[in-house]
Protein backbone atom coordinates (compact mmCIF):
# COMPACT_ATOMS: atom_id res chain seq x y z
CA UNK A 1 0.00 0.00 0.00
CA UNK A 2 1.54 3.29 -1.12
CA UNK A 3 1.63 6.14 1.39
CA UNK A 4 -0.16 9.32 0.35
CA UNK A 5 2.29 11.75 1.94
CA UNK A 6 5.96 12.44 2.53
CA UNK A 7 7.65 14.00 5.54
CA UNK A 8 7.55 17.33 3.67
CA UNK A 9 3.74 17.14 3.53
CA UNK A 10 3.68 16.42 7.27
CA UNK A 11 5.80 19.48 8.04
CA UNK A 12 3.57 21.64 5.83
CA UNK A 13 0.57 20.77 7.99
CA UNK A 14 2.33 20.84 11.38
CA UNK A 15 5.84 22.40 11.28
CA UNK A 16 6.57 21.61 14.95
CA UNK A 17 6.01 17.87 14.60
CA UNK A 18 9.60 17.05 15.60
CA UNK A 19 8.71 18.11 19.13
CA UNK A 20 6.82 14.84 19.38
CA UNK A 21 8.49 11.45 19.10
CA UNK A 22 8.10 8.06 20.69
CA UNK A 23 11.08 8.33 23.06
CA UNK A 24 10.69 8.13 26.83
CA UNK A 25 13.37 8.85 29.42
CA UNK A 26 14.67 5.91 31.45
CA UNK A 27 15.47 6.72 35.08
CA UNK A 28 16.74 4.78 38.08
CA UNK A 29 20.01 3.37 36.76
CA UNK A 30 21.99 1.34 39.30
CA UNK A 31 25.17 -0.69 39.00
CA UNK A 32 24.58 -4.29 38.00
CA UNK A 33 28.14 -5.59 37.70
CA UNK A 34 31.27 -3.53 37.10
CA UNK A 35 30.51 -1.02 34.34
CA UNK A 36 27.22 -2.66 33.48
CA UNK A 37 24.16 -0.82 34.73
CA UNK A 38 20.48 -1.68 34.87
CA UNK A 39 17.18 0.16 35.10
CA UNK A 40 14.13 -1.74 36.34
CA UNK A 41 10.52 -1.14 35.25
CA UNK A 42 11.76 0.58 32.12
CA UNK A 43 8.89 -0.50 29.89
CA UNK A 44 9.41 -2.03 26.47
CA UNK A 45 12.77 -1.04 24.95
CA UNK A 46 13.19 -1.78 21.25
CA UNK A 47 15.89 0.86 20.75
CA UNK A 48 18.11 2.66 23.25
CA UNK A 49 19.45 6.21 22.93
CA UNK A 50 22.27 7.88 24.90
CA UNK A 51 22.22 11.69 24.75
CA UNK A 52 20.15 11.47 21.56
CA UNK A 53 22.46 9.01 19.79
CA UNK A 54 20.92 5.69 18.84
CA UNK A 55 22.92 2.76 20.16
CA UNK A 56 23.40 -0.44 18.19
CA UNK A 57 21.20 -3.52 18.20
CA UNK A 58 20.45 -5.25 21.48
CA UNK A 59 22.74 -8.02 22.67
CA UNK A 60 21.50 -11.58 23.00
CA UNK A 61 21.38 -11.58 26.81
CA UNK A 62 22.48 -9.80 29.97
CA UNK A 63 25.92 -11.44 30.09
CA UNK A 64 26.72 -10.28 26.54
CA UNK A 65 26.52 -6.63 27.63
CA UNK A 66 30.25 -6.24 28.29
CA UNK A 67 31.48 -3.37 26.06
CA UNK A 68 30.78 0.35 25.91
CA UNK A 69 27.47 1.18 24.26
CA UNK A 70 26.07 -2.36 24.40
CA UNK A 71 22.63 -3.01 25.89
CA UNK A 72 19.96 -5.64 26.39
CA UNK A 73 16.30 -5.56 27.42
CA UNK A 74 14.93 -8.47 29.46
CA UNK A 75 11.20 -8.48 28.72
CA UNK A 76 10.44 -11.13 31.36
CA UNK A 77 11.86 -8.93 34.14
CA UNK A 78 11.20 -5.54 32.48
CA UNK A 79 14.83 -4.54 32.98
CA UNK A 80 17.21 -2.84 30.56
CA UNK A 81 20.99 -3.28 30.86
CA UNK A 82 23.60 -0.83 29.55
CA UNK A 83 27.40 -0.84 29.60
CA UNK A 84 29.49 2.31 30.02
CA UNK A 85 32.98 2.26 31.58
CA UNK A 86 33.38 6.06 31.40
CA UNK A 87 30.12 7.58 32.65
CA UNK A 88 27.34 6.55 34.97
CA UNK A 89 24.09 6.56 32.88
CA UNK A 90 22.50 8.60 35.66
CA UNK A 91 24.51 11.47 34.17
CA UNK A 92 23.37 10.77 30.59
CA UNK A 93 20.02 11.32 28.94
CA UNK A 94 18.98 7.70 28.41
CA UNK A 95 15.86 7.16 26.31
CA UNK A 96 13.91 4.23 24.93
CA UNK A 97 12.00 4.48 21.68
CA UNK A 98 12.28 4.56 17.93
CA UNK A 99 14.48 6.62 15.68
CA UNK A 100 12.39 9.71 14.81
CA UNK A 101 12.45 9.08 11.05
CA UNK A 102 11.41 5.46 11.59
CA UNK A 103 8.63 6.62 13.90
CA UNK A 104 7.34 9.18 11.37
CA UNK A 105 7.41 6.61 8.56
CA UNK A 106 5.40 4.16 10.67
CA UNK A 107 2.85 6.81 11.64
CA UNK A 108 2.48 7.88 8.00
CA UNK A 109 1.75 4.26 7.06
CA UNK A 110 -0.74 3.94 9.92
CA UNK A 111 -2.49 7.16 8.91
CA UNK A 112 -2.70 6.01 5.29
CA UNK A 113 -4.25 2.71 6.36
CA UNK A 114 -6.70 4.50 8.67
CA UNK A 115 -7.71 6.92 5.91
CA UNK A 116 -8.27 4.08 3.44
CA UNK A 117 -10.44 2.26 5.96
CA UNK A 118 -12.64 5.32 6.55
CA UNK A 119 -13.38 6.50 3.02
CA UNK A 120 -16.29 5.17 1.00
CA UNK A 121 -15.49 1.92 -0.79
CA UNK A 122 -16.91 3.28 -4.05
CA UNK A 123 -14.28 6.03 -4.31
CA UNK A 124 -11.62 4.95 -6.83
CA UNK A 125 -8.40 5.16 -4.80
CA UNK A 126 -6.27 4.61 -7.86
CA UNK A 127 -7.59 7.91 -9.23
CA UNK A 128 -6.51 10.01 -6.24
CA UNK A 129 -3.54 10.99 -8.41
CA UNK A 130 -3.43 14.32 -10.26
CA UNK A 131 -2.33 14.54 -13.90
CA UNK A 132 1.21 15.48 -12.76
CA UNK A 133 1.52 12.25 -10.76
CA UNK A 134 1.09 13.80 -7.31
CA UNK A 135 -1.69 12.90 -4.91
CA UNK A 136 -4.57 15.35 -4.62
CA UNK A 137 -3.83 18.01 -2.00
CA UNK A 138 -7.07 17.33 -0.13
CA UNK A 139 -5.99 13.70 0.30
CA UNK A 140 -2.46 14.66 1.35
CA UNK A 141 -3.65 17.24 3.87
CA UNK A 142 -6.11 14.83 5.46
CA UNK A 143 -3.54 12.05 5.85
CA UNK A 144 -0.96 14.53 7.15
CA UNK A 145 -3.45 15.74 9.77
CA UNK A 146 -4.02 12.15 10.87
CA UNK A 147 -0.28 11.45 10.99
CA UNK A 148 0.42 14.51 13.12
CA UNK A 149 -2.43 13.58 15.43
CA UNK A 150 -1.16 10.02 15.84
CA UNK A 151 2.38 11.23 16.62
CA UNK A 152 1.21 13.78 19.18
CA UNK A 153 -1.11 11.29 20.87
CA UNK A 154 1.78 8.83 21.24
CA UNK A 155 3.60 11.53 23.20
CA UNK A 156 0.61 13.21 24.91
CA UNK A 157 -2.60 11.14 24.70
CA UNK A 158 -4.91 13.92 25.94
CA UNK A 159 -3.45 16.68 23.76
CA UNK A 160 -5.93 19.35 22.63
CA UNK A 161 -3.76 19.90 19.55
CA UNK A 162 -4.13 16.26 18.55
CA UNK A 163 -7.88 16.49 19.08
CA UNK A 164 -8.15 19.54 16.81
CA UNK A 165 -6.09 17.86 14.09
CA UNK A 166 -8.24 14.73 14.30
CA UNK A 167 -11.47 16.72 14.09
CA UNK A 168 -10.35 18.48 10.90
CA UNK A 169 -9.26 15.18 9.36
CA UNK A 170 -12.55 13.48 10.24
CA UNK A 171 -14.51 16.43 8.79
CA UNK A 172 -12.48 16.10 5.58
CA UNK A 173 -13.23 12.38 5.39
CA UNK A 174 -16.93 13.03 5.96
CA UNK A 175 -16.96 15.69 3.21
CA UNK A 176 -15.16 13.33 0.86
CA UNK A 177 -17.62 10.50 1.52
CA UNK A 178 -20.58 12.83 1.02
CA UNK A 179 -19.21 14.20 -2.25
CA UNK A 180 -18.99 17.75 -0.91
CA UNK A 181 -15.41 18.20 -2.12
CA UNK A 182 -14.05 17.74 -5.63
CA UNK A 183 -10.84 15.80 -6.21
CA UNK A 184 -8.57 16.32 -9.18
CA UNK A 185 -9.85 13.27 -11.09
CA UNK A 186 -13.50 14.29 -10.83
CA UNK A 187 -15.42 16.31 -13.38
CA UNK A 188 -17.62 19.13 -12.11
CA UNK A 189 -19.81 21.67 -13.79
CA UNK A 190 -16.95 24.17 -13.54
CA UNK A 191 -14.80 22.12 -15.89
CA UNK A 192 -16.55 23.44 -19.02
CA UNK A 193 -15.28 26.90 -18.02
CA UNK A 194 -11.68 25.70 -17.85
CA UNK A 195 -9.34 25.21 -14.91
CA UNK A 196 -6.17 27.24 -15.43
CA UNK A 197 -3.01 25.59 -14.10
CA UNK A 198 0.36 27.33 -14.06
CA UNK A 199 2.84 24.80 -15.39
CA UNK A 200 5.97 26.93 -15.71
CA UNK A 201 5.43 30.67 -15.35
CA UNK A 202 8.17 33.11 -14.38
CA UNK A 203 6.81 36.27 -16.02
CA UNK A 204 4.38 38.82 -14.53
CA UNK A 205 1.75 38.43 -17.25
CA UNK A 206 -0.80 35.70 -16.57
CA UNK A 207 -3.98 34.11 -17.84
CA UNK A 208 -6.45 35.66 -15.43
CA UNK A 209 -9.86 34.68 -16.80
CA UNK A 210 -11.73 32.39 -19.17
CA UNK A 211 -15.02 32.91 -20.98
CA UNK A 212 -17.47 30.55 -22.66
CA UNK A 213 -18.17 26.82 -22.41
CA UNK A 214 -16.03 24.09 -23.91
CA UNK A 215 -17.74 22.21 -26.75
CA UNK A 216 -15.53 19.12 -26.83
CA UNK A 217 -15.26 16.18 -24.45
CA UNK A 218 -12.07 16.38 -22.35
CA UNK A 219 -8.72 18.03 -22.98
CA UNK A 220 -5.73 19.59 -21.29
CA UNK A 221 -5.01 22.56 -23.51
CA UNK A 222 -1.48 23.96 -23.55
CA UNK A 223 -0.86 27.71 -23.81
CA UNK A 224 2.74 28.87 -24.23
CA UNK A 225 4.33 32.25 -24.92
CA UNK A 226 6.63 32.13 -27.92
CA UNK A 227 7.50 35.82 -27.72
CA UNK A 228 8.26 37.60 -24.45
CA UNK A 229 6.98 41.06 -23.55
CA UNK A 230 4.03 43.06 -22.26
CA UNK A 231 0.54 43.29 -23.73
CA UNK A 232 0.89 44.32 -27.35
CA UNK A 233 4.24 42.56 -27.71
CA UNK A 234 3.93 39.08 -26.21
CA UNK A 235 2.62 36.29 -28.41
CA UNK A 236 1.04 32.99 -27.43
CA UNK A 237 0.35 29.64 -29.08
CA UNK A 238 -2.25 26.99 -28.22
CA UNK A 239 -1.99 23.21 -28.44
CA UNK A 240 -4.89 20.76 -28.08
CA UNK A 241 -5.18 16.99 -28.21
CA UNK A 242 -5.21 14.91 -31.36
CA UNK A 243 -5.39 11.21 -32.15
CA UNK A 244 -1.84 10.72 -30.83
CA UNK A 245 -2.13 12.42 -27.45
CA UNK A 246 -2.63 15.60 -25.44
CA UNK A 247 -1.11 19.01 -26.23
CA UNK A 248 0.22 17.92 -29.63
CA UNK A 249 -2.00 19.78 -32.12
CA UNK A 250 -1.11 23.46 -32.61
CA UNK A 251 -4.36 25.31 -33.25
CA UNK A 252 -3.15 28.89 -32.63
CA UNK A 253 0.33 30.04 -33.57
CA UNK A 254 2.01 33.25 -32.36
CA UNK A 255 -1.16 35.20 -31.58
CA UNK A 256 -0.47 38.73 -30.30
CA UNK A 257 -1.60 39.24 -26.69
CA UNK A 258 -3.96 42.25 -26.73
CA UNK A 259 -5.38 42.19 -23.18
CA UNK A 260 -8.94 41.41 -24.33
CA UNK A 261 -10.65 38.02 -24.46
CA UNK A 262 -8.90 35.98 -27.14
CA UNK A 263 -9.48 32.58 -28.73
CA UNK A 264 -8.39 29.46 -26.89
CA UNK A 265 -10.15 26.39 -28.33
CA UNK A 266 -13.53 24.66 -28.39
CA UNK A 267 -15.51 27.85 -27.85
CA UNK A 268 -13.43 29.06 -24.90
CA UNK A 269 -11.60 32.36 -24.66
CA UNK A 270 -8.81 33.49 -22.34
CA UNK A 271 -7.63 36.88 -21.14
CA UNK A 272 -4.11 37.89 -20.12
CA UNK A 273 -3.37 40.59 -17.55
CA UNK A 274 -0.75 41.69 -15.05
CA UNK A 275 -0.59 43.88 -11.99
CA UNK A 276 0.76 46.78 -14.07
CA UNK A 277 0.48 47.98 -17.67
CA UNK A 278 4.07 46.94 -18.34
CA UNK A 279 3.77 43.47 -16.77
CA UNK A 280 5.57 41.16 -19.17
CA UNK A 281 5.51 37.49 -20.07
CA UNK A 282 8.72 35.51 -20.38
CA UNK A 283 9.36 33.31 -23.38
CA UNK A 284 8.13 29.75 -22.83
CA UNK A 285 5.84 30.66 -19.93
CA UNK A 286 3.37 27.79 -19.98
CA UNK A 287 -0.16 27.20 -18.73
CA UNK A 288 -2.53 24.26 -18.96
CA UNK A 289 -6.29 24.67 -19.15
CA UNK A 290 -8.08 21.49 -18.11
CA UNK A 291 -11.54 21.31 -19.67
CA UNK A 292 -14.50 18.98 -20.05
CA UNK A 293 -17.51 19.46 -22.31
CA UNK A 294 -20.56 21.17 -20.86
CA UNK A 295 -22.68 18.11 -21.65
CA UNK A 296 -20.23 15.64 -20.12
CA UNK A 297 -21.14 13.57 -17.06
CA UNK A 298 -20.58 15.44 -13.81
CA UNK A 299 -19.09 13.33 -11.00
CA UNK A 300 -20.20 15.70 -8.28
CA UNK A 301 -23.15 17.83 -9.26
CA UNK A 302 -23.48 19.21 -5.74
CA UNK A 303 -20.15 21.02 -5.84
CA UNK A 304 -20.35 24.76 -5.34
CA UNK A 305 -17.30 27.03 -5.37
CA UNK A 306 -18.09 30.04 -3.25
CA UNK A 307 -15.24 32.45 -3.87
CA UNK A 308 -14.43 31.76 -7.49
CA UNK A 309 -17.75 30.93 -9.17
CA UNK A 310 -19.76 33.83 -10.58
CA UNK A 311 -23.36 33.73 -11.73
CA UNK A 312 -24.32 32.30 -15.12
CA UNK A 313 -24.27 35.72 -16.78
CA UNK A 314 -20.68 36.40 -15.80
CA UNK A 315 -17.35 34.89 -16.71
CA UNK A 316 -15.64 32.33 -14.56
CA UNK A 317 -12.18 30.97 -13.97
CA UNK A 318 -10.43 28.80 -11.44
CA UNK A 319 -6.69 28.95 -10.82
CA UNK A 320 -4.59 26.17 -9.36
CA UNK A 321 -0.82 26.42 -8.96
Amino acid sequence: MANYITERDLYDVYPNIDEYDSKSVIYGWVQDSGSRYKAENSGLVTALFADGAKLGSAQANQSAVDANGEWFYDSSLDVVYYYNSATNPQNILMEAGEDNNTFKTRMISNATAYFNSKIDMTLPKELFVNPDGSYDYFIKRTVALLTASFMIKAYEPDSDIALALTEEAEDNISDLNQGIVKLGFQTSGDMSKGVVIKKSVSGALNIVDTRGDYSGTYDRIKVITGTAGAIGTAKYSVFTKDANGLKTNEVISSELVNGDYQTLAGGLQIRFAGSADNSAAVQNDEWEIEVAGKSEHTDNASIRTVKLTRNSKSRHSIFRD
